[in-house]
């Protein structure tokens, strides 16, 4: 096994910096693909050991299918498995979930099997032998950086330009005041704090309503509707349909 070793943290380490938490106050997913599986067993106690919680897959297979389900907020890719290398496994996330950052491990140091893996959509790289700290920093980074968590500033959920200040209960989408019933600020505050996160009307309905899904999809269509003449009027959308899925939030595509 190729690593580093990596001070266990003790009861005397010094305190590292504030965990990092979804909007919803649930863990940041981690996904982490490698056919060690010492390797792997390393990783995920170093990530647990984040606060985060963490999926392993042997395989490319194996990772596209625990990613449709998990729905990770990060992967860490081994760029050679068994079954296919890591850049067809990028691939297939990709198809899946666009936006979720890719961190790879290879053993290849050459500059073109880095540049390969980035070209083709990684977010980042470590080369074995590494330290577990250095792979925890990474992700933290990447985590941070990439949207897939709303950010939270003070009081306020911020997802591109819509600010919801969730103690007033104002929003404002680009500087300009959104008037909302409390119902829409309920919808729009679960959307906020799954950015980028498919949300189906069943878990809407539980989380909003307060009640289970039973024949009252109307009533989600017709709030999602209300909020898009509120929100996306005018402007370019920020809420999306998926359909047979359901619905998603965004930072705007700025051409539109």
């Amino acid at each position: 096994m190729q690593m580093t070793d990596a001070p266990h943290p003790g009861p005397a380490a010094a305190p590292g910096p504030p965990r990092l938490r979804r909007p919803d106050g649930t863990p940041v997913r981690v996904l982490v693909v490698d056919d060690e599986p010492a390797l792997t067993e390393l990783l995920s106690m170093a990530l647990r050991y984040e606060g985060w919680d963490v999926r392993t897959a042997g395989d490319g297979g194996a990772a596209t299918r625990a990613a449709r389900g998990f729905r990770p907020d990060a992967v860490v890719l081994d760029m050679m498995l068994p079954d296919m290398d890591g850049l067809e496994v990028l691939r297939r996330l990709r198809a899946d979930a666009t936006d979720v950052p890719v961190l790879f491990l290879t053993a290849r140091d050459a500059v073109e099997d880095r540049v390969a893996g980035l070209t083709a959509g990684g977010d980042d790289y470590v080369t074995k032998p590494f330290s577990l700290e250095e792979v925890v920093a990474r992700l933290r980074g990447l985590v941070r950086r990439s949207g897939s968590l709303a950010q939270r500033e003070g009081g306020r959920l911020v997802v591109g330009d819509l600010v919801m200040d969730e103690d007033s209960r104002e929003v404002h989408r680009g500087g300009d005041a959104v008037h909302l019933t409390a119902t829409e600020f309920e919808l729009l505050r679960f959307l906020m704090r799954n950015p980028r996160r498919v949300l189906s009307k069943a878990q809407i309905l539980d989380r909003v309503w307060d009640y289970d899904f039973g024949g009252q999809a109307n009533v989600v269509e017709l709030y999602v509707s209300y909020l898009r003449k509120k929100v996306d009027a005018g402007r370019a959308p920020m809420i999306h349909t998926r359909r047979g899925a359901g619905y998603v939030l965004k930072p705007a595509d700025p051409a539109g």
